[in-house]
């Protein structure tokens, strides 16, 4: 007999023949086990798994009960160098993968048109980081090798140790060196210049070793022409792919090229300087001709001092003597002229106004190093000044001749807005020419020095604007329009700006100061020192202003939000 039981319970017939019954099991006996008779008790209801192959079947307590949202699903952990979905693969270049330098969200699009001027292609692509600039746009085979990393570099470094030597900026002497290397493939790259060094390094991939090399500007000129031959060739690199060999051809005719004006022209050039800037403090025909034969002395006397080696310092000092000294030799013996006229003219022609702007705008910039060398070159060559004129005018005091030049009364304000504007604009032609600038060039820097008089004088004197408000707007507006102009030309903004500035130089405030130390009147020295000083960084500033102000109407490059970053700057802490 088959013995037919659930849950521990037996059929009648089994009751019945109890004789024949198997001992039950221990089951049969449980306490989990109901008696007879009483109903089964309904499963619990915890939950059940979706119908499978056998029905519903009870499920874990730790399954969400009816009616709760479950969670929702963690996103799979990415990794850092994997594109996010939507993103573009990574771009290569002669068959080169970059997919290693690819940023975790994708390239931002930037727009390296040829109608922008290469200044500012590359000054967007300067700022930003490494990982985000694009690969170097050059037509070729994928297979094509590109050029040798060593001559690359040396060429960039020549470049940019020309046009450091030149005066030029900085930041546009990195953008120009960073332009030369991206356009022959090097992409990743980091130039960096500081007062007397260049500096670039070439690292192709994060496996390979860097390469580095370095140049050291030991001599400093004032040659605008050559400035603006070596910005030209930037350009021609940058846009319409000269090759290695053709760039350093052209670059050696830029060293081989002679000056434009021979050095009577620069003597005479310094002279009228002289003269247009005595004008314009009130003097007349003989304080013209007094303060010009003074500077074409001194021009000759450092140009003497340049010819034995001496440093610089020495020949500001020679320089400096002459027309302080033809000052005080007319005060002695004609004290109705304006002695103080010709002193005056003579400090215009030396005062470094190219050092002291590109000082100050690479301090705004933010290239701190390179600003605070270029402000501490400015200050000896102004002490080199001051020991030269006070030498002069201490041994005038002391011999009388220098009794009669009064500071409070020495120039009269005289508004002569006719001969005021043609002496400003004589002085910024002047000064054109010894900065050895290109001829094309000297007429708008001339133009540009009498648009900067006009305002200066209508707000100083018509208005009754304080000197040193005054002087900013006005060198803003060099500054706005040279940016323009350079811009317009692909060229350096340093031939339209420089000259243009020489009319708004503290002159007169430099001279004044002198003259109060000579006497033994410091307060009256010191005050006037300073006046000098608040209006040497207003031209500053007011150049760089306006060229920041002229960027803003031109087309930039790249997206609006990143478009030519600049560094973030603390804010006090």
């Amino acid at each position: 007999m088959v013995a037919d039981r659930q849950w521990g319970s037996s059929s009648a017939s089994d009751a019945e023949a109890g004789e024949d019954r198997k001992p039950q099991s221990d089951e049969a006996h449980s306490a989990f086990t109901p008696p007879l008779g009483v109903p089964l008790p309904a499963p619990p209801e915890w939950g059940h798994r979706p119908a499978v192959a056998g029905g519903e079947h009870p499920t874990s307590e730790f399954a969400v009960p009816e009616g709760v949202a479950p969670e929702p699903e963690s996103e799979p952990e990415g990794s850092a160098f994997t594109l996010p979905p939507g993103a573009a693969g990574p771009s290569t270049t002669q068959g080169t993968p970059y997919a290693a330098f690819t940023p975790p969200y994708g390239t931002p699009k930037v727009n390296l048109t040829k109608e922008v001027p290469w200044q500012d292609r590359m000054r967007t692509m300067l700022r930003m980081p490494v990982g985000e600039r694009p690969a170097p746009e050059r037509p070729g085979k994928a297979d094509e090798a590109g050029p040798a990393v060593p001559r690359v570099l040396d060429l960039t470094l020549r470049i940019g140790e020309l046009l450091l030597a030149g005066g030029e900026g900085a930041e546009d002497v990195e953008a120009a060196m960073f332009g030369v290397a991206h356009a022959y493939g090097l992409d990743r790259c980091e130039p960096t210049v500081t007062f007397t060094l260049l500096t670039v390094s070439y690292q192709p991939s994060l496996v390979d070793d860097p390469v580095t090399a370095n140049r050291t500007v030991r001599r400093r000129g004032t040659d605008y022409n050559r400035l603006s031959a070596v910005f030209r060739l930037v350009h021609d690199i940058t846009s319409q792919g000269l090759t290695l060999e053709e760039s350093y051809g052209r670059l050696a005719e830029i060293r081989r090229n002679r000056h434009p004006y021979p050095g009577w022209g620069l003597t005479v050039s310094s002279g009228l300087l002289a003269g247009a800037a005595s004008m314009l403090v009130g003097g007349g025909l003989v304080v013209f001709l007094a303060a010009a034969a003074g500077a074409v002395l001194g021009d000759r006397l450092a140009w003497l001092a340049s010819g034995r080696g001496l440093p610089e310092f020495y020949q500001f000092v020679a320089a400096a003597m002459p027309p302080a000294a033809i000052g005080v030799a007319i005060s002695a013996s004609h004290p109705d002229v304006q002695a103080s006229a010709v002193i005056t003219g003579g400090l215009f022609a030396l005062i470094p106004g190219r050092a002291l702007v590109a000082g100050v705008q690479d301090g705004l910039t933010g290239y701190y190093i390179t600003a605070a060398a270029r402000l501490l070159e400015v200050g000896y060559l102004i002490a080199g000044i001051v020991c030269g004129v006070l030498m002069v005018l201490y041994g005038g005091v002391h011999l009388g001749g220098a009794g009669t030049l009064d500071p409070e009364a020495a120039l009269e304000h005289v508004e002569r807005p006719l001969i005021q504007i043609i002496a400003a604009m004589l002085l910024a032609l002047s000064f054109a020419v010894l900065l050895q600038q290109e001829r094309h060039t000297v007429l708008w820097a001339t133009v540009n020095g009498g648009v900067a008089w006009v305002i200066y004088a209508a707000l100083a004197d018509t208005a009754g604007m304080d000197p040193v408000p005054a002087t900013a707007i006005a060198a803003g507006v060099v500054g706005l329009f040279g940016q323009l102009l350079s811009r317009y030309r692909y060229a350096s903004a340093l031939p339209y700006v420089t000259a243009a500035i020489g009319p708004l130089l503290p002159g007169s405030a430099t001279y004044f100061a002198l003259l109060n130390f000579a006497k033994n009147e410091l307060n009256a020295g010191i005050a006037s020192l300073t006046k000098a000083a608040a209006l040497a960084l207003a031209i500053a500033i007011g150049v760089n202003l306006g060229s920041e102000i002229a960027r803003l109407f031109l087309k930039v490059p790249g997206p609006p939000a990143p478009g030519r970053r600049a560094a973030k700057r603390t804010r006090g802490f």
